[in-house]
């Protein structure tokens, strides 16, 4: 990430992430891939040449994922969690709750690193009647690599989070990319 940087994927391999991102943007910009609505299904459908790979959702879209696969989620949660991005990798069965932090002065972002557990453990409680696994997962700029911040990304991965630098790899996430 940098100041006043353009935002894009800039290979052909992953996600590069900058301050103010969007994501589904992000993803169709990369070569192969094209990111459109379903007729009569929530979110927006990832297609990978043509095949559809995953769907994305952000907050209250992500609902109504849960509706229209019958799931209710006021018998399972007592209070709504609205994920910025998550995106559903059809092939893997798993949902990734992607949180973009971008700092560049300390702030409130600290504490909020600490509660990818509870997020984690609530959007699993949410999906599991459908089977899928959910993984969740912060893209961080380089102001967390800071000495200051190696007991709280100890402790992400600690509690099976993840947390990945400027970028997110399509592998990583177990969607295809275009072969160089």
């Amino acid at each position: 990430m940098k100041t006043g940087g353009l935002g894009g994927a800039n290979t052909l391999t992953g996600l590069n992430f900058e301050r103010k991102i969007d994501f589904q943007k992000l993803i169709g910009i990369v070569p192969g891939y094209e990111v459109k609505n379903i007729s009569g299904k929530a979110g927006m459908g990832v297609f990978f040449e043509g095949k559809l790979v995953a769907r994305c959702f952000r907050k209250h879209n992500f609902y109504q994922f849960l509706s229209e696969s019958k799931v209710d989620w006021k018998n399972i949660l007592s209070k709504k969690l609205l994920p910025d991005d998550a995106l559903l990798v059809i092939v893997r069965e798993t949902l990734f709750i992607i949180e973009v932090k971008y700092q560049q002065v300390t702030g409130s972002v600290d504490e909020k690193l600490q509660t990818c557990d509870f997020k984690r453990k609530q959007y699993l409680k949410l999906v599991s009647p459908l089977g899928l696994k959910v993984e969740y997962v912060y893209v961080l700029n380089d102001w967390f690599k800071k000495s200051e911040y190696k007991d709280v990304l100890d402790y992400i991965h600690s509690v099976n989070c993840h947390y990945r630098f400027n970028e997110l790899p399509l592998a990583w996430l177990g969607l295809p990319t275009k072969k160089a």
